[in-house]
């Protein structure tokens, strides 16, 4: 391993049966973004498009797309950075693993970056036009960057130690940008970037930034690693990739990463900023336009032979879930050493990551007096609640080790398992206005919204239907009823309206019999049942990212105890809002047009 750029990273895999070339010319606006996702659904092989209309450089995409891709790009790196990371935490746990500690000294020898005169990235001069302008969806608000790495140094102690490379998203061009002069740079809450942006705003200066592309894939990984604190993303990409990371002083900015395909490089105007958007986004859903930082460009350059990395995000699984199950595999260690008593975190990926997270916690509070009350478990929650991106969570479900529930993986049986146990009249704890991600439209307004905690503990408390009673009776208006699991129940509920929706959402819980629905603890309102109820992961998808917990949580036999909500069962109201932002649709005359390719005698007919 230790790949030298991204064409060799590239071969590599063609040598290997794990790329496809596309010969023939096709459009970066919609059509390789479709070729993209149908590939990738069909689990098939990174796509090397040779010629892209408008511009003169290759791209390819679907790097990450399986794990068995993952794994060959950086197999020689995989356990050395795991031990790395862990040593980071606590390096004494090595102690007790001389297995993995010796593989140490290989991944650390490749942290400390090398400085070189000259990057191949500085071969060519060209424009932001000249790029790649790969649109994602119909609505998008124009060409976007999806893999890049922008990177940043802190205005107070500007250099390599305190840098911060990030994956935030880049808009190339429309809305209000001055073509080749002007792009947009959007960054959300608890990003590394804002820290140096805010010192900047604070000293009155620029933030000078550059943004890289391409590169080895090691350095795509470390840009959406959760890195601890004081480990730069340049040394875990050395690290990864076993190469230490070739950099470029400049006098006139920051560090250049001399191995990149491409580099952007500009300023962000302390108080400046422009409409950004639509884009689509990983919830499965258009983020909105809103105001957001712009880059003045003041050069772009490129290798000779320089190619174009890029996914796209949209309704979960995409490629970038495999980047969450990477992430996952070599961060596993540090929950329990960050986290005192959890054992474990998933952001569920089926769910739009942030909506949902569960947790495997541990009561140890009074080990000596059995008990069915989740005590330790709560202090976990908001330990979990303030650390990072888990912050950002919606709704955070956390089950006792010592119940047994199945791993955290298995969504489906982890979330049945939590159902059964849980006293609805006790354990639901909201969180109301505070912050949660803001891609996600559900909430109260802009990163605006409210959490729910779930905690369950002991023996199960009822047995989960599987069948809906004989004498069950819809609430009035409802058309359509299905059982999605045991114990989870959707219902087709009337259209949301502006004004009255919550009313009349409380309205129809206030319907439901108790005893008819006492083995269906979880009752969705959505606006489609059979859709709902066809799959676990379109459930996941539905409740989880059309609903604010504070005002789309209701309950059957709901009332409130010394200010704290209970119920007999939660009905969540899971129908699209008005301001909800509109799910992603394909465009259908670009399908068909990319359909050939798929066909029996195309270049792709065996992903089609």
């Amino acid at each position: 391993m230790g790949y030298q750029s991204l064409r060799e990273a590239v071969d590599d895999l063609e040598t290997v049966g794990e790329l496809v070339r596309l010969r023939a010319p096709i459009s970066a606006r919609l059509e390789m973004a479709e070729v993209q996702r149908r590939v990738f659904a069909a689990g098939g092989p990174a796509v090397f498009f040779e010629r892209v209309e408008g511009s003169d450089f290759p791209a390819v995409s679907n790097l990450f797309g399986t794990k068995k891709r993952c794994h060959y790009l950086f197999r020689d790196a995989l356990d050395g950075v795991r031990a790395l990371v862990a040593a980071k935490v606590d390096p004494a746990s090595l102690a007790f693993a001389p297995a993995l500690a010796a593989r140490i000294p290989g991944a650390a020898l490749h942290l400390l970056p090398r400085y070189v005169g000259r990057g191949a990235v500085e071969e060519r001069a060209t424009r932001i036009g000249a790029l790649p302008q790969v649109f994602s969806w119909p609505d998008d608000g124009g060409p976007f960057i999806t893999l890049p790495q922008v990177y940043s140094e802190d205005p107070d102690a500007p250099g390599y130690a305190k840098s911060n490379v990030g994956m935030y998203r880049v808009q190339l061009a429309g809305n209000e940008y001055v073509q080749d002069a002007e792009i947009g740079l959007h960054y959300q809450i608890h990003r590394g970037i804002g820290v140096h942006h805010a010192k900047a705003i604070a000293r009155g200066e620029r933030l000078n930034v550059r943004v890289f592309v391409g590169g080895p894939p090691a350095f795509t990984l470390a840009a959406v690693m959760p890195l601890p604190e004081g480990l730069p993303e340049f040394a875990f990409a050395g690290a990864m990739n076993r190469r230490a990371a070739r950099l470029v002083r400049k006098k006139d900015g920051p560090l250049v990463h001399a191995d990149a395909d491409f580099c952007i490089s500009g300023w962000i105007d302390p108080s400046r900023t422009k409409p950004e958007g639509p884009f689509g986004d990983h919830l499965g859903y258009y983020a909105l336009t809103h105001e957001f930082p712009v880059l003045h460009v003041t050069g772009v350059t490129a290798r000779k032979d320089a190619i174009w990395p890029f996914t796209v995000v949209g309704r979960p699984p995409q490629e970038d879930t495999l980047f969450g199950d990477l992430i996952h595999e070599l961060t596993a260690s540090l929950v329990p050493n960050v986290l005192p008593g959890v054992r474990g975190v998933n952001a569920v990926d089926a769910a739009g990551v942030h909506p949902l997270l569960l947790a495997l916690g541990t009561e140890r509070y009074v080990p000596y007096r059995p008990s069915d009350v989740p005590m330790e478990l709560l202090t976990q929650a908001s330990a979990i609640l303030g650390q990072g991106q888990m912050s950002l969570a919606k709704y955070l479900v956390i089950a006792a080790e010592g119940d047994g529930p199945p791993p955290l993986h298995d969504v489906r049986g982890y979330l049945l398992h939590a159902l059964a146990r849980i006293d609805l009249r006790r354990d639901l704890h909201f969180i109301t206005n505070t912050s949660i991600d803001t891609l996600d439209y559900s909430g109260s307004g802009f990163n605006r919204g409210s959490k729910l905690v779930i905690a369950a503990r002991g023996p199960a408390r009822r047995p989960l239907q599987t069948d809906l009673p004989s004498d069950f009776r819809r609430p009035t208006g409802c058309r359509d009823a299905r059982v999605v699991a045991p114990g989870i129940l959707a219902i087709q509920a009337p259209t949301f309206a502006a004004g009255e929706g919550v009313a009349q959402a409380e309205a129809l819980a206030s319907q439901f019999v108790a005893t008819q629905v006492s083995g269906f603890p979880c009752i969705v309102l959505c606006d489609d049942a059979e859709f709902t109820a066809r799959t676990f992961d379109n459930f996941l998808w539905v409740t989880f990212t059309r609903s604010n917990p504070a005002i789309d949580v209701h309950g059957v036999g709901a009332r409130t105890e010394h200010k704290a909500w209970g119920c007999d069962a939660l009905v969540i109201d899971a129908r699209r809002k008005p301001h909800h932002a509109p799910p992603l649709v394909e465009d259908p005359a670009v399908t068909a047009k990319v359909d050939r390719l798929f066909q029996a005698a195309g270049p792709l007919a065996k992903w089609g």
